[in-house]
């Protein structure tokens, strides 16, 4: 089993890091969100946190000791959604076969009163040969031509209520939601900072797609999407895919239509 500390703070990149060096999981090691789990940010097009290649994740992985039969369990602070649902994604686009969330993250470990480790690991690299599913993964233009269909899947926005409404948006460059898309923020999938039953979260992502046409995922810029990945894959519904550019991608564009409110 290879266990993956996924720490970030979106203020400090580093910050995650200094956290697993000072105390981990036993035997874990580390994914940036920054550096490993997205791609440069040579295009404005593909967002804030655009997807790594699967060559540059190949290599992540390959460094931290991740073979294709490896069971993973990943884990961030608590919650998942900085980052470990990301990595589970990147994983679960990859076709790993082994690939779990530490419910409740290392805030859970530590309050069982587990074990904890200091320092880097020293890891054995190994090979990874891998192709992500594009068949997951929608660019704008395939997000337009699926909203203009008149069978549109639901195109889910996971931020905060106010920076979908547009009333505020401290990170990027205008404040609104694509038009069309409905919010749940990802934290309703949470209850005591641990996921609810996979039987809740089904009824719940149904009422908000009746038709079962599917959804569309999307946040600020495609990692707490994820989140809502992770949480219908628990629920046993498969049927969705992710705009990674997501809302930064989506206004680099000005010709890109916004919309604000409800």
């Amino acid at each position: 089993m290879r266990i993956v500390d996924a720490r970030y703070v979106l203020a400090d990149s580093e910050a995650g890091r200094k956290a697993y060096v000072a105390a981990h999981i036993p035997d874990a090691r580390y994914l940036s969100l920054h550096s490993d789990l997205s791609g440069p940010k040579s295009n404005p097009l593909l967002g804030r946190h655009p997807l790594p290649s699967p060559q540059a994740f190949s290599a992540s992985l390959q460094r931290i000791g991740i073979s294709p039969n490896s069971p993973v369990v990943i884990y961030d602070q608590s919650d998942s959604a900085m980052a470990a649902a990301r990595a589970w994604f990147l994983l679960f686009l990859a076709g790993h076969a082994e690939v779990y969330v530490l419910d409740g993250g290392f805030d859970a470990w530590c309050a069982e009163g587990l074990p904890v480790q200091s320092g880097e690991q020293r890891v054995e690299v190994t090979g990874y040969p891998l192709a992500f599913a594009q068949e997951r993964i929608l660019t704008t233009e395939a997000l337009k031509t699926a909203l203009a269909s008149p069978a549109a899947a639901v195109l889910l926005d996971a931020r905060a209520p106010e920076r979908f409404r547009g009333e505020i948006e401290p990170i990027d460059a205008k404040a609104g939601h694509i038009p069309g898309a409905i919010n749940r923020p990802y934290t309703e999938n949470l209850q005591g900072g641990l996921f609810k039953s996979a039987s809740q979260l089904a009824a719940e992502f149904k009422r908000l797609d009746p038709k079962d046409a599917g959804f569309i995922l999307s946040c600020g810029s495609g990692v707490t999407a994820c989140h809502h990945a992770l949480a219908l894959s628990h629920a046993g519904m498969l049927h969705w895919r992710l705009y990674a550019p997501s809302w930064s991608g989506w206004i680099a564009d000005d010709m890109n239509a916004v919309a604000v409110g409800n």
